[in-house]
C-alpha cells in the first residue's frame, strides 16, 4: 500500500481539541457518564458519614441490594421497524402532563448533603417539567420550595404525626403554598437501625464520634458552607418548640406505631387534592389503601432503609397493578438508577418512578449543577433506550417489551 506524508488539514480534523474547563466542579460533572459515576464523585467530595447516610440502608442492607438486582435481571425485548427519531418521553400522572415518567422522591436532611438543599432540587425539577416531593423532615419549608420554583408542581410527603394540630397545620401550609399531592408514608411505624449511621454517630440526636468529626474536617468547603449558611433544622416541624427544633422529640413525633386506616380516612377528609400512600408492598395493602380514600400508591420499601429483607419493589409491582386495575395511580420507588430501570417499571405497571439516591449523589457531587447532571443522564439513557427498543414514546411501552426471571 502506498504511503504519503500526512497533511495538516487532515490532522486538524482528527485533533478536535476541547477548550479546558476551569471549574473543578464542572470537570467532575462532565466526566460523570452515569449515576454510578456521580456516586463515585460524591464519595470524594462529601464527608464519609454524610455519604453513608445517603448510600446506606437498614441492618444488613439486603433489601437495598435486592432492589438493584431486580432491575439488573430484567431483559429488554426490542421491537423494530417503527419511527424513533423524535421519541415522546412525556406521560400523564393524575391527568397532568410531565416531561418523562419520573418524580423527585422526598428525602430528609437534604441540606446536610449540600447547603443548597431542597431549593436546588426543586429548581431542577421545575426546569425539566417534573414534580418535586418535599419531605416532612426536609430542611426547607413548603414556602421555601414554592418560592424557589414558583408555578411548578410540588408534592408534600407527610409523616402523620401524633399531634393532630401539627398535622392540620402542615396540610394547611402545603395547600396554601400550592402543593397538589400529599404522599402519606406508612412504612415507618418505628425507626429502623442504620448501622453505618450508628457507628458514625449520625443519629437523632447526633452523637458524633471523634473519627467522624475529623473526617468532616477533611472537607473544608463542605464545613465552610455549613458554617456560613442557615442552621440545618427540620424546617416543617420547627413550630414544635417555638421556632427551634428539638431533635430529641422528632423520632417520637414522626414515627407513629398506631398509624392505621382511620388516619388515612382523616387525611382524606382534610386534603382536597390527590393522596398517594407510600410504602406499599402487597396487593391487599394497596387495595385497602385505595378503599380508605387514597388515589393510588407508591410501591416502595423506602430504598431498603426501613424493614430489611422485604421484596424488591419491581418484583411486587405487577401484582399490585393487577389488583388495582388501570385507574389507580401506581408509582414505583426504590432502586432506580438508570433510564432502562424506568422502562422496566413502566412496562410492569408503573405510571412513573420516583428517584431519591440518584439525585442526591448529584447534589453531593455538585449542588444544583450535580442534580441537573443526574437528570440529564437519566433522561438521555431513557430516550436512547426507547429508541433502541424501537419505541417512539413512553405510551408505547408494554409488558411484552421486558422479560423478568
Amino acid at each position: 500500500m502506498a504511503r504519503q506524508r500526512p497533511r495538516w488539514s487532515e490532522l486538524r480534523e482528527l485533533l478536535q481539541l476541547r477548550r479546558p474547563t476551569l471549574s473543578a466542579v464542572e470537570r467532575r460533572l462532565e466526566a460523570a457518564l452515569s449515576i454510578g459515576d456521580l456516586r463515585a464523585v460524591a464519595v470524594r467530595t462529601t464527608p464519609r458519614a454524610v455519604f453513608d447516610y445517603v448510600d446506606g440502608a437498614a441492618d444488613a442492607e439486603v433489601t437495598a441490594r435486592r432492589n438493584n438486582e431486580a432491575f439488573a435481571a430484567v431483559e429488554l425485548v426490542p421491537e423494530y421497524l417503527s419511527p424513533v427519531d423524535h421519541p415522546d418521553l412525556s406521560t400523564r400522572v393524575f391527568d397532568r402532563k410531565i416531561s418523562m415518567p419520573m418524580i423527585f422522591a422526598p428525602t430528609g436532611y437534604t441540606r446536610m448533603m449540600h447547603h443548597e438543599g431542597e431549593a436546588a432540587v426543586a429548581r431542577v425539577a421545575a426546569r425539566h417539567g417534573l414534580p418535586y416531593t418535599l419531605s416532612t423532615v426536609g430542611t426547607s419549608t413548603v414556602e421555601d420550595v414554592a418560592a424557589a420554583a414558583p408555578g411548578s408542581e410540588h408534592w408534600f410527603q407527610l409523616y402523620l404525626t401524633r399531634d393532630e394540630r401539627l398535622n392540620a397545620e402542615l396540610l394547611d401550609r402545603a395547600l396554601a403554598a400550592g402543593f397538589t399531592t400529599v404522599v402519606l408514608t406508612v412504612d415507618t411505624p418505628v425507626a429502623a437501625r442504620h448501622l453505618k449511621d450508628i457507628r458514625n454517630g449520625l443519629t437523632i440526636p447526633p452523637s458524633l464520634t471523634l473519627r467522624t468529626l475529623l473526617g468532616m474536617a477533611r472537607y473544608p468547603s463542605w464545613v465552610l458552607n455549613k458554617l456560613t449558611t442557615a442552621p440545618i433544622t427540620f424546617a416543617s416541624l420547627s413550630s414544635m418548640t417555638g421556632g427551634t427544633i428539638d431533635a430529641v422529640r422528632v423520632p417520637d413525633v414522626v414515627f407513629e406505631p398506631t398509624l392505621n386506616y382511620q388516619h388515612l380516612e382523616w387525611l382524606r377528609a382534610h386534603w382536597p387534592h390527590q393522596i398517594l400512600v407510600k410504602g406499599v408492598l402487597s396487593p391487599r395493602n394497596a387495595r385497602r389503601a385505595v378503599e380508605a380514600g387514597a388515589d393510588g400508591v407508591v410501591v416502595s420499601n423506602h430504598g431498603g432503609r426501613q424493614l430489611d429483607r422485604t421484596p424488591a419493589t419491581l418484583a411486587v409491582l405487577p401484582a399490585i397493578r393487577d389488583e388495582l386495575g388501570p385507574d389507580a395511580t401506581v408509582i414505583l420507588d426504590s432502586g432506580v438508577r438508570h433510564g432502562q430501570d424506568i422502562i422496566a417499571a413502566v412496562a410492569l405497571g408503573a405510571d412513573a418512578v420516583m428517584i431519591g439516591r440518584a439525585y442526591l449523589y448529584g447534589l453531593m457531587a455538585g449542588g444544583e449543577r450535580g442534580v441537573e447532571r443526574a437528570v440529564t443522564i437519566l433522561r438521555e439513557e431513557y430516550a436512547r433506550s426507547l429508541q433502541l427498543l424501537g419505541l417512539g414514546s413512553t405510551a408505547a411501552i408494554a409488558w411484552h417489551h421486558v422479560r423478568v426471571p
